[in-house]
């Protein structure tokens, strides 16, 4: 049996030239949103925090409780 050679020419093309998009793997794609998730989740708790203790600096009892139950809803789990 002969055995096959299979020769290549490479010729320039003149046409328009297409670009393709490349997916981005779902495991990557899950791992970034879950990254961003966990930045923005620790930012926002920060936050609260924050408010929280400026309000037991101020000495105003409304507004702690008020920021008091947002954070409570925020960090239950």
């Amino acid at each position: 049996m002969k055995k096959e050679q299979v020769t290549y020419r490479f010729c320039p093309y003149d046409g328009k030239v297409l670009n393709a998009r490349r997916e981005i793997s779902f495991e990557i794609r899950l791992t970034s949103r879950l990254i961003l998730d966990e930045i923005c989740f620790n930012w926002n708790k920060k936050m609260l925090e924050e408010k929280i203790n400026r309000s037991i600096q101020k000495g105003n009892k409304e507004e702690f409780a008020s920021i008091r139950e947002e954070y409570l809803q925020y960090i239950w789990e």
